[in-house]
């Protein structure tokens, strides 16, 4: 466990000490589109944060490549070299398309190529636990299709997810954390060395989206883009192929006692199947809520709009930051309910307290505009808009009905009864010091 904390740690700060230098590069480099319909945002922000997640997987392999007790991970897998080989391609073809908006069938081709790459050099799908069936080969054709298409939806619905500040970073972490705790799991507990690989790249990814959230968190000061959407897409979704067509669910010897009890028992060879698909539950449904979507009006799966998942969220009245919070929420209880399962399925708490907190997350979602009262010894510890202000009640009303009197009175005396705009900050970058002035913060002189 240390070792997988120590590249842990390495992959997040080599992420977050690069981020930096890649924002400026970014604007350097003109990677800063214009504002789009579909975009929250306000000013434009540089992207490419991929760079820095990208050098952030290199520095995490090379640490435990370099680690006594994972190098062996190395020396008897070639999964790590495969997906290296995969992201390297991903994140090159989302470099580009920061830059110069390639074509999003270009884009699809070069994910296939990607998931191609893994596949040659061993990351892929062997066989199939199916309930009912028991332990299923694939043939190298059929293997190949099912890891390609797996990578491919994996990669876009991480990218569908990718509209707000410290989203998609955020989920995939969740995912990410839910995924290492099963896989360490399988190898420690069964010690099954198969699922090695998997538990390593999942606390890569933990590493990279924990060392570029400071970054993307609202207000964004850089976004990854589709270089680091795609390329956390793509890692995940190794994870998944690794411990699902690699691991073989007979060494785990589970076949034994009743039917009863072996149908409780079989459950962590089962999960495997469900695994991957609760860690991108919420991304997944909402590329399947969109192709349907843009099809039903007779427009292109691949065309961009308003309608995802987050843009219903600050449609109904919740703040930037709640939308996010909101899908954490599912997220986490989606992923670790399937793992809390996975460990113990006789449990009836399990199933109810999935059942509790669903409700929960159902009445935060028809209460938008809930603000919670923090006490005053509480204050310093929340965001500054669930602290009281200075000058509530009367006094607030008294000051905000004198502030519009003396407006008009000086409207009436200009001879104009229009009010001039009040500018909110300098247009520019957002939170950058080096084209414009840097709003949030006061001039303490």
């Amino acid at each position: 466990m240390r070792e997988y904390l120590l590249t842990l740690c390495i992959t997040a700060a080599v992420t977050y000490l690069l981020t930096g230098p890649v924002r400026k590069f970014a604007i350097v480099a003109g990677a800063m589109p214009e504002i789009r319909a579909r975009d929250v945002h306000r000013e434009p922000t540089p992207r490419l944060g991929g760079i820095a997640m990208f050098f952030g997987l290199c520095a995490g392999l090379l640490a435990a490549d370099h680690l006594s007790s994972l190098n062996w991970v190395f020396e008897k897998s070639n999964e790590p070299r495969a997906l290296l080989s995969g992201a390297a391609l991903i994140w090159l073809i989302g470099v580009l398309d920061d830059k110069f908006e390639i074509d999003a069938l270009i884009k699809l081709g070069g994910q296939m190529i990607a998931a191609g790459v893994m596949v040659m050099q061993g990351l892929t799908i062997l066989w199939l636990p199916i309930p009912g069936v028991g332990n299923v080969a694939l043939t190298q054709w059929q293997g190949t299709l099912l890891t390609v298409a797996l990578v491919v939806i994996t990669i876009n619905a991480v990218n569908f997810v990718d509209g707000l500040d410290g989203l998609a970073a955020g989920m995939v972490c969740i995912a990410a954390a839910a995924f290492f705790l099963y896989a360490y799991r399988v190898w420690v507990s069964y010690g099954i060395e198969a699922a090695a690989p998997a538990t390593l790249f999942a606390a890569i990814l933990m590493g990279m989206c924990l060392g570029f959230l400071p970054h993307n968190m609202h207000p964004a000061r850089i976004f990854m883009g589709d270089s680091g959407s795609m390329l956390i897409g793509l890692v995940l979704a190794a994870g998944a192929i690794s411990i699902t067509g690699q691991v073989d669910p007979d060494v785990m010897n589970l076949f034994s006692g009743s039917e009863r009890e072996t149908v409780h028992q079989m459950v962590p060879v089962y999960i495997p199947l469900l695994m991957p698909l609760t860690i991108i539950a919420v991304p997944a449904a909402d590329l399947v809520l969109a192709i349907v979507r843009r099809t039903w009006r007779g427009q292109s799966p691949f065309a961009a709009d308003r309608g995802h998942l987050h843009h219903r969220l600050l449609e109904i009245g919740h703040s930037h930051s709640r939308a996010v919070l909101i899908m954490y929420f599912w997220s986490a209880l989606i992923a670790f309910g399937a793992l809390a399962y996975s460990v113990n399925s006789a449990s009836m708490w399990i199933v109810l307290g999935v059942v509790f907190l669903s409700a929960v997350g159902l009445v935060l979602l028809l209460l938008p505009r809930f603000t919670p009262r923090v006490p005053v010894w509480a204050q310093r510890f929340v965001p500054p808009r669930y602290r009281r202000r200075a000058g509530t009640g009367a006094e607030a009303e008294a000051s905000s009905a004198a502030a519009e009197d003396a407006a008009d009175e000086a409207g009436e005396a200009s001879g104009n009864d229009e009010r001039a705009p009040v500018t909110a900050g300098v247009a520019g970058v957002n939170g950058a010091t080096a084209i414009g002035t840097h709003e949030r913060f006061l001039d303490r002189s």
